[in-house]
C-alpha cells in the first residue's frame, strides 16, 4: 500500500517538476535577458491582460519535436490558453521569445491552429500577444518541411466570426505579422518592428540595407501603412488598448456589443457646440470637441488616430449602446478625404457592420482631395470601395451634416439615398455639387468677365449659391429628414437609435464579414 502511495506521490512530484521547468520556457538566462532589455515574458504579458487567476494554460508541456531540443523548448515558443478579460471569456496566444527567438516550429503551428479553431468553435474572442521571427529553420526546410506550414486556413477564413486582436510587443516577422494584418485591431509597441522579414533577411535577399525602424517601425505603420491601429510606449499601454477595444466588441459575430447603463441623460442639451463651431465658415475647429459633447460621458476610443487624419473614426456609446462614429476633421486638409482616409473609412465600416455596431456620420467636408498623386493611388477606386462598403452595410446608420458636405463626399458620408436610417442637418449646413468659389468660377466664369463691377456681381452670385446650398431646400423636398437645433443633436441621435433598433436590435446581416481586413 505504501509503495502505491509513494508511487502516486512521486508521479505528482515529477509532474510539478516538469511544469516548473516548463514555466522557464527557453531557460532562466533568456528570461533574464528579456527583462534586461526592457521586455516582459509571455506569461507576464498574459497576466497583464487576463483577470487575476483566470488563465487556464493549455499545452504547457509541449516542446519542439526536433531531436535534442526537448529541455530548452517548452511550449515551443507559444503560450496558449483560456481566460477571463474584464469578466468576459476569451482565448489567448502569446509568443515566447525565449524559445528559438519565438520562431514557429511544427508543434508551435499545430498548437496555434488548435486554439484558433477552438475560439471559432465556441465563439470566443481571440487575443494575440505577439513577437517572433517567423517560420523556424530547419522545421520549414525542404519541400516536405514547408508543405504543411503554409498560411493556416483558420486565419484565412476567419471572416470576423470572433473579434481578433493583436499586440505587437517585440520585433515581428512572418507569422506574427500575418496574424496582425489579419486582425480586427492591432496595438504596436513603439521601438518594435513589424514586417514580412527582418533587415538581415532583406539584405541577403535584395541587398537593401535598412534598420528595423525604417523597415517596419511604428511610425511607418502609423503614418504610411495603417497596418496598426494604436501605439503605446509601454507593453502595459498596448495591452490596455486591447482591453479598451474589446470593451466595445461582442464576444462573437452572433451577439450584439455589451450595453452599459449610463447616468448621462440621453436627451441633454449640448449648448457648448455653439461655441465650438466658428461663426466664420472657413475657420478651423476640432471635430473631436463636438464628438466629445455628443457622446456618453464625453468618452470615446479613437481608431487609427494617426492614419488618414482628415477623417476621424471612434468607438463610443450613446445612451449605453456601442456606436461607431465617422467624422470629417476640418483641422486636417479642411476635412477633405484622400486615399488613406478612404481606406480608413472602408475598414471601419466593415468592422462595425460585422460586429453589429451602428454608425453615425458627422459631415464637414469640402469634397475629396484631388491631385495627380491621388489619381496614381487609385483614388476613384478607393472612393467607390468606400461606397460599396456603405451600400452593403446593414447596421443602423444616422447622418448629421454639421457644416459643409460637398459633391461625392456627401454620398460617402452617408447622405440621402446612401442607406441612412435618418439624415439630419444643422442650419449651418452647406450642401452642393461643389464649393462656392469653384462653382462660381466654373458656372459663371464667362458671365463675370463681361461684368463692369465684377466684385459686386460675384458677391450676388455667392449669396445665391449660399441660398441654394442651404439645408432647407433639401428639407423642403424631404431629401433630408429634418434641420435640427445643434444643441439637440445628442437627443436626436439617441432617439433615432431607439427606433432604429426595435426590430433586430443593432444586428446586421454581416455582409461585410468576408471583406478583407486591409485595403
Amino acid at each position: 500500500m505504501n509503495e502505491v502511495k509513494n508511487s502516486f506521490h512521486d508521479a505528482v512530484e515529477d509532474l510539478n517538476r516538469r511544469k516548473d521547468k516548463a514555466k522557464l520556457g527557453g531557460g532562466q538566462e533568456k528570461m533574464d535577458l528579456l527583462h534586461k532589455n526592457g521586455f516582459q515574458t509571455a506569461r507576464e504579458r498574459i497576466s497583464l491582460l487576463a483577470d487575476q487567476d483566470s488563465f487556464m494554460e493549455l499545452g504547457m508541456l509541449n516542446h519542439s519535436d526536433y531531436p535534442g531540443a526537448e529541455d530548452r523548448s517548452y511550449g515551443d515558443g507559444l503560450i496558449t490558453g483560456l481566460a477571463k478579460i474584464d469578466g468576459r471569456p476569451a482565448v489567448i496566444m502569446a509568443g515566447d521569445k525565449t524559445v528559438f527567438a519565438g520562431t514557429e516550429g511544427a508543434v508551435h503551428i499545430r498548437k496555434s491552429k488548435k486554439i484558433h479553431e477552438y475560439a471559432l468553435k465556441r465563439g470566443l474572442p481571440l487575443f494575440n500577444l505577439n513577437e517572433g521571427g517567423g517560420l523556424r529553420m530547419p522545421d520549414g526546410m525542404g519541400s516536405d518541411g514547408i508543405s504543411d506550414k503554409l498560411f493556416p486556413q483558420e486565419m484565412l477564413t476567419h471572416s470576423r466570426q470572433v473579434p481578433l486582436m493583436t499586440a505587437i510587443l517585440g520585433d515581428s516577422f512572418g507569422g506574427p505579422t500575418w496574424m496582425a494584418v489579419s486582425s480586427d485591431f492591432v496595438s504596436m509597441l513603439k521601438g518594435t518592428c513589424m514586417a514580412i522579414a527582418g533587415p538581415r533577411m532583406l539584405s541577403m535577399a535584395t541587398g537593401q540595407k535598412v534598420d528595423t525602424e525604417q523597415l517596419g517601425g511604428w511610425k511607418v505603420h502609423a503614418n504610411e501603412t495603417g497596418q496598426a491601429d494604436t501605439f503605446g510606449s509601454t507593453e502595459e499601454e498596448c495591452i490596455e488598448h486591447l482591453k479598451t477595444f474589446f470593451s466595445y466588441m461582442p464576444l462573437n459575430g452572433g451577439e450584439e456589443p455589451p450595453f452599459i447603463d449610463t447616468n448621462d441623460d440621453p436627451y441633454r442639451s449640448i449648448g457648448n457646440v455653439l461655441t465650438i463651431l466658428p461663426s466664420h465658415k472657413n475657420r478651423v475647429y476640432d471635430m473631436k470637441e463636438i464628438i466629445r459633447e455628443i457622446v456618453d460621458n464625453q468618452q470615446f476610443f479613437e481608431y487609427k488616430s494617426t492614419y488618414g487624419e482628415g477623417l476621424i473614426t471612434v468607438f463610443t456609446r450613446m445612451n449605453g449602446r456601442v456606436v461607431g462614429i465617422v467624422a470629417n476633421q476640418p483641422k486636417k486638409f479642411a476635412g477633405a478625404a484622400g486615399p488613406k482616409e478612404c481606406d480608413k473609412a472602408t475598414d471601419f465600416i466593415c468592422l462595425c457592420d460585422s460586429y453589429h455596431i451602428p454608425l453615425i456620420f458627422l459631415h464637414d467636408t469640402p469634397g475629396f482631395r484631388i491631385s495627380q498623386e491621388a489619381e496614381r493611388e487609385k483614388m476613384p477606386t478607393k472612393i467607390m470601395i468606400w461606397n460599396q462598403a456603405l451600400a452593403q452595410s446593414t447596421v443602423p446608420k444616422i447622418s448629421v451634416v454639421i457644416r459643409k458636405s460637398v459633391g461625392a463626399a456627401y454620398g460617402n458620408m452617408c447622405g440621402p439615398t446612401m442607406g441612412a436610417d435618418f439624415v439630419f442637418a444643422w442650419p449651418t449646413a452647406e450642401i452642393n455639387f461643389t464649393g462656392p468659389e469653384v462653382g462660381i468660377n466654373v458656372v459663371y466664369g464667362r458671365q463675370l468677365q463681361n461684368e463692369i463691377n465684377q466684385a459686386e456681381a460675384r458677391k450676388k452670385l455667392l449669396e445665391q449659391w449660399a441660398f441654394d446650398s442651404s439645408p432647407y431646400k433639401a428639407a423642403s423636398k424631404h431629401y433630408i429628414d429634418d434641420v435640427i437645433d445643434p444643441r439637440d443633436t445628442r437627443k436626436y441621435l439617441c432617439k433615432a437609435l431607439e427606433f432604429a433598433v426595435v426590430k433586430n436590435g443593432t444586428k446586421s446581416e454581416r455582409r461585410l464579414a468576408n471583406w478583407p481586413t486591409g485595403y
